[in-house]
């Protein structure tokens, strides 16, 4: 095999390079969608070029009050589905776009700065920081087949998991001290479960947030 290629779901990277190890090959990610909106993949050098042919991607940034903060929903226009066009269609998920820089890969196709997956999936702190990316929890060597973390309110998070046989409740902790490292002084509840429950569609989210980003600010204002 030459290369592993991705799609679906975010690959974090102690599952890259799990995976690269399995096969002996590099790993590179791919982005898209059902709806035929937007595509991208990943190229040799690491960076997530867009298929133009497919669909024009759009960030709605996020009112952050930070210049440097370029993140937002991912607002896309398809130019490929000629049966259902879809216009400025909300994909649901998170990201940003490169600033206008070439890849040193050679590939003059314009690239996603990230892909941070859905947009429910973003924790948000007493603070109103929003906390996304939260894999480097769960380290490669931590015992735990899988697990899914809930925000319940702003100081309390709950995290449902499939223990592997070596669990130990230091290992319970060391997810509650890299949680509270990130999230600040939150109650983290530790659930430990046979499996986790999916959706319809077989998957299971693996951040959820019962908090919407409005309800959030104004929690976070009234501290």
């Amino acid at each position: 095999m030459q290369v592993v290629l991705t799609n679906a779901e975010p690959v974090h990277e102690y599952q890259r390079k799990v995976i690269a190890q399995a096969f002996g090959c590099p790993v590179r990610e791919t982005y898209g969608m059902a709806e035929l909106v937007a595509a991208a993949s990943e190229c040799t050098h690491g960076r997530m070029h867009v298929w133009p042919e497919v669909g024009i991607i759009e960030v709605i940034r996020d009112q952050v009050g930070d210049p440097h903060h370029i993140g937002g929903n991912l607002v896309c226009t398809g130019l490929f589905n000629m049966d259902m066009p879809l216009i400025r269609y909300e994909v649901g998920d998170r990201g940003s776009l490169a600033k206008d820089e070439a890849c040193t890969c050679g590939c003059s196709l314009p690239m996603l700065g990230s892909v941070e997956g859905r947009a429910d999936d973003v924790l948000y702190t007493v603070d109103a920081r929003q906390i996304g990316r939260l894999d480097p929890v769960f380290k490669s060597h931590l015992p735990v087949i899988e697990a899914q973390i809930i925000q319940e309110s702003l100081k309390r998070i709950r995290v449902r998991f499939v223990p592997a046989p070596e669990y130990q409740t230091r290992d319970g902790q060391s997810m509650i001290e890299r949680l509270q490292a990130r999230m600040g002084n939150v109650e983290v509840i530790l659930e430990p479960m046979d499996q986790l429950p999916r959706e319809s569609n077989g998957k299971f989210r693996a951040v959820i947030s019962r908090i919407k980003p409005q309800e959030a600010a104004s929690l976070a204002s009234g501290q």
